[in-house]
């Protein structure tokens, strides 16, 4: 098992850092994993996480980056990792705090390494997605959206491995994509688990990284700040459809009230386009505000009885949001940035 150590990470280049970031560790059964830390040397790092290697976005999905971000390859033998979970557990994954971005779905898949995971392409592989929440009340203008719920729940994202699957080596990729900015701005780091205890059903309806979204998704180039966005309650969540066990291996539609936050999966065989649906009478409102901030936060070792503290900023924000403000490679002043470990 890979064992957090007491550390503080920090990160400094010309007292400036990217409004960006992504997925910083991942806890599972009372185990805690760090993840690969961008800006740093790839040599001694040693991790269940793939190599990614700066905060930015990725906003071309033809590039091969859109698997596991860049460069999204296997460390160097002797430093990658590859974790042991059970079928069927649950897998939190912690982004960096806080997470600047509140428009856009939350997006997990699973592909089969068909082997070690050491030498798998994650451009060739087959991904399945096992989690999805997009729209979850309110408006595309001023609803909530899943990734405003996981900046409310201490900025993670919590997705089940599929009971069914077969046992093996696979990779599981957490994903945002925040919808503020077009080209819209996609965030997937992947991490190498080993997948014991599984079943034998073969998930169908993969698809491959680039491949998986195209230029022209709904649910991509979808303009949250237009007049219809006022009103609009439908969101059309991008990628292949979602996996169950139950055997619902189409693409359903779901319908989210105002009081609902957490995500609703269907088990019906439809075969129209994955949607979420708002309730109309939400009164919640929430606009994307990218802000300069200082934060230096000291990280903890920890073990399965961690206790976790969560805590909320709030903010003043206006009614009026600015049109597409790209963030794209902005730096944003701070004299340096810390992370805290879940």
């Amino acid at each position: 098992m890979f064992k957090l150590s007491s550390a503080a990470i920090t990160l400094t280049a010309a007292s400036q850092v990217l409004a960006h970031g992504g997925v910083l560790s991942y806890s599972w059964s009372g185990q805690w994993f760090w993840g690969f830390k961008p800006y740093n040397t790839a040599t001694s790092q040693t991790t269940i996480q793939r190599e990614w290697d700066k905060y930015d976005p990725i906003q071309d999905v033809t590039s091969s980056y859109i698997a596991c971000n860049s460069v999204g390859t296997a460390l160097a033998s002797g430093y990658q990792l590859t974790a042991s979970v059970a079928a069927g557990t649950a897998i939190t994954a912690y982004w960096n705090n806080p997470w600047p971005h509140n428009t856009g779905p939350m997006l997990t898949y699973m592909a089969t390494c068909n082997g070690s995971c050491d030498s798998a392409d994650a451009n060739s592989l087959d991904w399945f997605k096992i989690d999805e929440a997009g729209l979850l009340s309110g408006t595309v203008a001023t609803g909530y959206w899943a990734s405003g719920k996981m900046i409310d729940t201490n900025n993670t994202w919590t997705s089940t491995v599929p009971s069914c699957i077969p046992t093996g080596n696979y990779l599981i990729r957490f994903e945002t994509i925040a919808l503020h900015s077009q080209p819209a701005q996609w965030y997937p780091e992947c991490a190498q688990v080993s997948v014991t205890g599984g079943g034998s059903t073969v998930p169908a309806n993969t698809c491959k990284f680039p491949g998986c979204y195209t230029t022209s998704d709904p649910g991509t180039v979808i303009d949250i700040y237009g007049q219809a966005a006022q009103t609009e309650t439908n969101y059309t969540i991008p990628g292949p459809p979602l996996f169950t066990c139950g055997g619902s291996n189409t693409r359903t539609t779901t319908k989210a009230s105002s009081t609902t936050t957490t995500t609703t999966k269907a088990s019906t065989t439809t075969t129209s386009p994955t949607t979420t649906k708002a309730s109309s009478t939400t009164t919640r409102t929430t606009t994307t505000t990218t802000k300069a901030s200082t934060t230096t936060v000291t990280t903890t070792s920890r073990t399965s009885s961690t206790s976790k503290t969560s805590t909320t900023t709030t903010t003043a924000s206006t009614a009026t949001a600015t049109h597409y403000g790209q963030c794209g490679d902005h730096l944003y002043p701070v004299s340096a940035i810390e992370y805290t470990s879940p």
